[in-house]
């Protein structure tokens, strides 16, 4: 079994799309008019995912899956991830705003989907935990009500964590936000990643010239993967094998 993650799709379906003829299901909201290297991203992500991944693996996704405002909007970019191979663990990011109600989604996603909220998702002895985090304390847009929301994101961290009964291998933890702010200060993420034996943290939302924030490959003993898809050119990234 083999982990790889892929994070901001930035989905935007009006219609379950067709792989045979994309152009039958028009996007809402084109990524390429705000960047154009985004051009035709779901169906390079979609060819690209079809030749690397496998129905025994896993793809860890760090949130932004779909601009949708309604759980409803969002089950065409839910059936996208549906036609692809591979067992799906999710977080949600700042832009899934559909996402509202976790016992509703998981009553109508795909078989293949998972998602986590201030629960895990096992795997034998390997285990996935997660959340959404946010903007880090002393970071240039950090603001004084976005402490509130921060310490809830640790609780949920926490929470994922805690879920965790029985022994386990490895955890590995997603996250749509860099654990840090943009000056890779020592947060609380962090300080509860070195608690709990964390080793390696799924994390996306940095773009384009933002991705020069990035954490190291590694710092204070973990291992650190930036997944969002424009930064791996749309091709999920093997984070690492597992025995079956």
């Amino acid at each position: 079994m083999k982990i790889y993650a892929i994070s901001d799709l930035h989905l935007s379906f009006s219609c379950p799309p067709d792989p045979a003829n994309w152009t039958s299901c028009p996007e809402y909201k084109p990524m390429a008019e705000v960047d154009k290297s985004w051009t035709g991203h779901a169906p390079r992500i979609y060819e690209n995912w079809l030749r690397t991944v496998s129905n025994d693996d896993v793809v860890l996704v760090a949130g932004d899956i779909s601009w949708a405002m309604r759980l409803e909007e969002a089950m065409p970019d839910l059936h996208f991830l549906s036609l692809l191979p591979g067992l799906v663990v999710a977080v949600q990011g700042n832009h899934d705003y559909w996402w509202q109600s976790i016992s509703r989604i998981r009553a109508v996603a795909p078989p293949n989907m998972r998602f986590i909220q201030n629960d895990h998702v096992r795997l034998n002895d390997l285990v996935i935990c997660g959340t959404r985090g946010w903007l880090c304390p002393n970071g240039a847009y950090f603001k004084e009500e976005d402490m509130k929301i921060y310490n809830r994101e640790l609780l949920r961290l926490r929470n994922s964590l805690n879920s965790v009964k029985g022994s386990a291998a490895e955890i590995l933890v997603i996250m749509h936000y860099m654990p840090t702010n943009e000056k890779h200060d020592y947060s609380g993420f962090i300080e509860i990643f070195q608690e709990y034996g964390i080793r390696h943290v799924i994390y996306g939302h940095l773009h384009a010239r933002a991705c020069r924030y990035r954490l190291p490959d590694q710092a204070w003993g973990v291992n650190f993967h930036l997944t969002s898809a424009d930064y791996l050119s749309f091709t999920p990234r093997l984070i690492m094998e597992w025995p079956s």
